[in-house]
């Protein structure tokens, strides 16, 4: 007999808050820090509310320094606490690189396990939502090639709740893509209180057995409305929700491709050093041999994001999709 559990209707980012509260109620040592975190809750309204529950001391706002930020997180989490750590957005946190690559992904490694980084860096990240230049940048690949730093993007609000919650309580550095196009654009019912989301581990979405297709973030929309105009057209998609970029989980990949013998890739990222060519490699690696057409990748192109007018032209759409799953299907 099954207890049944209590929802409650939650978009994205309310999620985000509320699996932020319930690490706070457990764990004392839980701290989240950035730039307008306290008083005006975030520039997303994320951290809506927690200063007035947890007060100043663990929710606490920050100058305008990327660098300290991290750099400070870095020494918390060596010395007993738990930070999460807010960049407003992704594109700001290049100053704050140099932390991450040669401290914070290192420290495990530098002290041969006496010292572990368990912080959480929460950054909003994606284009569609008409933000000026930096704040729309999909630079993940800039991190999935860093040992010793996991990478997430969860696509739905559970997701979004149960990931963060194990990444707070993950031994090592998280960093925690929320795509901004996601943040409100649907409600699903989230468990209250505490329940995890493993990291390392895919979802596939819809079962499939002509095409697996792959992808993460807010491109999940995408694929899934590709998915369906295929499915019209007599092809079975097998879709797969990424999850965490870092470390991949290449054994559903390989099964994946392994039954369906055809891959499309898709991100929002530029084509050039982005995910979908490890991703193609994996499969080369993997499962070479099962391949019954060569892997097609639908990307952004390789320019920075670009202003409004050509925003919606720069991003995969569910039309790219669907003609790269044609494309492997012809093959």
């Amino acid at each position: 007999m099954t207890t049944a559990v209590d929802t409650k209707k939650l978009t994205m980012v309310q999620a985000v808050t509320d699996g932020m509260r319930v690490m706070m109620k457990e764990h004392e040592n839980v701290i989240v820090l950035g730039e307008d975190v306290g008083q005006n809750g975030g520039v997303f309204r994320a951290t809506d509310g927690l200063v007035s529950e947890f007060g100043e001391k663990r929710v606490i706002d920050t100058p305008l320094a990327e660098s300290g930020i991290i750099g400070t997180s870095i020494g918390l989490a060596m010395n007993g606490f738990k930070p999460i750590a807010e960049m407003q957005f992704l594109g700001f946190i290049y100053p704050a690189f140099n932390q991450i690559m040669t401290h914070a992904s290192r420290i495990r490694a530098r002290t041969l396990g006496h010292f572990t980084v368990p912080m959480v860096i929460r950054a909003p990240f994606g284009a569609g939502v008409r933000a000026p230049e930096i704040h729309s940048d999909s630079v993940e690949a800039l991190f999935t090639g860093m040992p010793g730093m996991k990478v997430v993007v969860p696509s739905n609000p559970y997701d979004a709740k149960g990931m963060l919650i194990s990444a707070i309580e993950d031994p090592d550095p998280v960093l925690f893509l929320e795509p901004m196009r996601c943040y409100r654009s649907t409600k699903m019912d989230v468990p209250e209180g505490k329940y995890n989301v493993p990291l390392g581990k895919a979802a596939r979405l819809q079962e499939g057995s002509d095409v697996s297709v792959f992808a993460y973030g807010a491109m999940i929309d995408v694929v899934t409305k590709a998915a369906k105009s295929a499915e019209e057209k007599g092809i079975k998609c097998d879709v797969i929700d990424l999850r965490t970029l870092y470390p991949l989980d290449k054994d559903m990949i390989a099964e994946s491709v392994q039954k369906t013998g055809r891959a499309v890739i898709v991100h929002e990222a530029p084509g050039t050093g982005g995910l979908g060519e490890t991703i193609m490699s994996l499969i080369n690696d993997t499962s070479f041999l099962y391949m019954k057409a060569p892997v097609e990748r639908v990307t952004g192109f390789d320019t920075p994001v670009p202003m409004f007018a050509l925003e919606d032209h720069y991003l995969p759409s569910a039309d790219r999709v669907v003609q790269a799953i044609e494309k492997v299907t012809q093959f």
